[in-house]
């Protein structure tokens, strides 16, 4: 069937993933020193969406380095252009037009839930380089949760990329399925995030 040859394609695409992921995984622990916080929450299997904040390039490295499970990260299609485009390319990222309403990257992101993979999702849809806290979230996260019945995982992230950070911290809570209109669940979400990273400030001392 189909679908068993593109889970084949699937998972011998993110063979470099999986031999690289141990490499440099503890290199970027060592470099930043994250604090990563409620990874358990993560669950092993099934398709899930691991969603959050979005303030730094390296938001997505501090969730690849939580689980042992491969992420495909959908990322806006400028990443792919440049000295970086390599990286994203070997961890999966999906390129997406920002220009307009890319339907052939999200056909290609339910394709990852639908084979029981993991998605991760920025809601605010570009970096947060303003002085807000939270920037409005699309509904592409919750929407895509609904369609394929993946589980949510929110997670917040606060702090500086700095070497050996003092408060780098991403947070996940606790997974959920999404079950009403999109509406509340788009704000629902929103809520959770901004609880999580408000949750590592207060703990940071800020």
């Amino acid at each position: 069937p189909k679908v068993d040859r593109n889970m084949k394609k699937n998972k011998e695409k993110m063979i470099p993933y999986r031999l690289l992921n141990p490499i440099l995984a503890p290199i970027f622990k060592l470099y930043y020193n994250p604090k990563v916080i409620g990874k358990e929450n993560i669950p092993k299997e099934g398709p899930i969406l691991i969603v959050g904040n979005h303030k730094h390039l390296y938001d997505q490295c501090l969730a690849i380095i939580s689980t042992k499970r491969p992420i495909h990260y959908m990322a806006k299609k400028e990443y792919f252009d440049g000295k970086m485009a390599w990286f994203f390319k070997m961890v999966g990222c999906i390129p997406v037009d920002r220009s307009k309403k890319d339907d052939n990257a999200t056909s290609k992101a339910l394709e990852v839930l639908n084979q029981g993979f993991a998605l991760g999702l920025f809601p605010e849809g570009t970096r947060n380089k303003t002085k807000e806290f939270l920037l409005p979230f699309k509904f592409g996260a919750v929407s895509m949760a609904k369609k394929t019945n993946a589980t949510i995982v929110p997670f917040g992230i606060t702090g500086d990329y700095k070497f050996r950070s003092k408060n780098l911290t991403i947070r996940f809570g606790k997974p959920y399925k999404v079950t009403k209109d999109l509406e509340q669940e788009n704000k629902k979400l929103e809520e959770i995030v901004g609880n999580l990273m408000k949750e590592n400030l207060k703990n940071s001392g800020k």
